[in-house]
């Protein structure tokens, strides 16, 4: 597979440029088709309120506020695709945006989201936009964590392997980034032997080498410890710039219930994350 349709969430966040700059290098690096999305969220109206007037006012400062938002973004993306050196195009959407992003990434190869940011303010996202978008849609998302990151993401991965259903679909999925990567990790932590004869890892990194990849098999331990935790510090022990994944959970009603390793990581990656559900 390749990457020849990405979708990057544009919104009114902090970290929104750094984002698309992101997504403009990776659609550059595979020669894909960009789309940048804002969703134009719908005016909340206040359970209570007790004059028209005041009604007026705060409908008044919502509309002010979506079209700077949007004017914004647009902007942004603009003046970062200028250079894209293939073809890119803008969306602008009203609705809620996990439907929106749901919908739009069922016709993308990729989606790039960002990490939610709770300190960010205006709030412009749900906590849980990112497990929404990935489990739904079950495409590959690349997330750029809301502090920020230095360089275009896939020359040092990391694959976090368990032999699940999770992990099969994010190696998968990330299989156009790991051919071009210069160096790949194969993370294993208290690997559990199975029937194959073989040392838990080899098979796959067997099976990636028939694709153009070589990658260094590590198995760990967590040793009692938060796996999402050890991930992590690997990460940083040896200058990753992209982990790989897969994502843990279901949806009950309206609610994401996660595994360890995957809330961990959402919650407190340094690099970018690509899953796949």
């Amino acid at each position: 597979m390749s990457y020849k349709t990405i979708l990057v969430h544009c919104d009114a966040a902090r970290s929104a440029a750094g984002r698309l700059r992101i997504a403009v290098d990776v659609a550059r690096q595979h020669g894909a088709h960009l789309i940048g999305m804002h969703v134009r969220q719908p005016f909340q109206t206040p359970i209570f309120t007790d004059a028209s007037a005041a009604m007026d006012a705060l409908y008044a400062s919502y509309e002010e506020t979506a079209r700077t938002d949007e004017a914004a973004s647009a902007a942004i993306f603009q003046k970062t695709t200028g250079g894209i050196g293939g073809s890119s195009e803008w969306r602008s959407v009203a609705g809620m945006v996990d439907e929106c992003l749901i919908e739009a990434g069922r016709y993308a190869d990729l989606i790039v989201l960002g990490q939610y940011d709770p300190e960010a303010l205006p709030v412009t996202t749900t906590s849980d936009l990112v497990e929404r978008v990935a489990m739904a849609t079950e495409r590959p998302t690349l997330i750029i964590p809301h502090i920020g990151v230095t360089k275009a993401p896939g020359g040092n991965v990391m694959v976090c392997w368990n032999s699940s259903r999770e992990s099969v679909r994010a190696v998968t999925a990330a299989l156009p980034i790991l051919k071009a990567a210069v160096k790949v990790t194969l993370l294993m932590i208290d690997p559990q032997k199975t029937s194959s004869t073989s040392e838990p890892g080899v098979e796959i990194a067997q099976w990636l080498s028939r694709h153009g990849v070589e990658a260094v098999l590590q198995h760990d331990s967590a040793d009692g410890s938060d796996v999402g935790g050890v991930i992590l510090s690997r990460a940083a022990d040896r200058n990753i710039d992209l982990i790989v994944m897969g994502i843990y959970g279901h949806s009950r009603v309206r609610e994401m219930v996660l595994g360890g390793a995957s809330r961990t990581l959402l919650a407190s990656m340094t690099v970018p994350l690509l899953v796949a559900h």
